[in-house]
């Protein structure tokens, strides 16, 4: 379970947005081509895609999400994609790591850190099924 109800919370989405993202089952995308890396949230709901080069900063519009304006950068961090962004909200931003067949995703502002794992999918089993 998440709690990013919390998370939704502290970026000022209304309750009836909050309520709807904490139903939602997601599908997460990570894909690198050449040195970008795209990393796409997917649902029937709302779709986020950003993508970006690593330890380079850019700006990004969060739209969909809570429609803010941050500077962001990613970077590794031991085995973690850890991104930071930097706007009115304090100490936002996210990490993604593997554990075996799972990914992990932290997302955190303002010093609430929510938690949602992914079941890892083989793009081989997909093909064939």
């Amino acid at each position: 379970m998440f709690c990013f109800f919390g998370v939704f919370f502290l970026a000022d989405l209304s309750y009836v947005v909050r309520k709807a993202a904490a139903l939602l089952h997601q599908k997460k995308v990570i894909e690198k081509v050449g040195d970008t890396i795209i990393v796409k949230t997917l649902s029937t709901f709302r779709s986020y895609i950003v993508s970006f080069t690593l330890d380079e900063e850019f700006e990004e519009y969060t739209r969909g999400i809570d429609n803010r304006h941050v500077t962001t950068v990613v970077t590794w961090q031991g085995n973690k994609l850890v991104c930071t962004q930097v706007g009115e909200k304090k100490n936002r931003g996210w990490s993604h790591w593997i554990e075996g067949e799972h990914l992990y995703m932290e997302v955190y502002c303002e010093g609430q850190v929510c938690k949602q794992v992914f079941k890892r999918i083989n793009p081989k089993q997909k093909e064939s099924s």
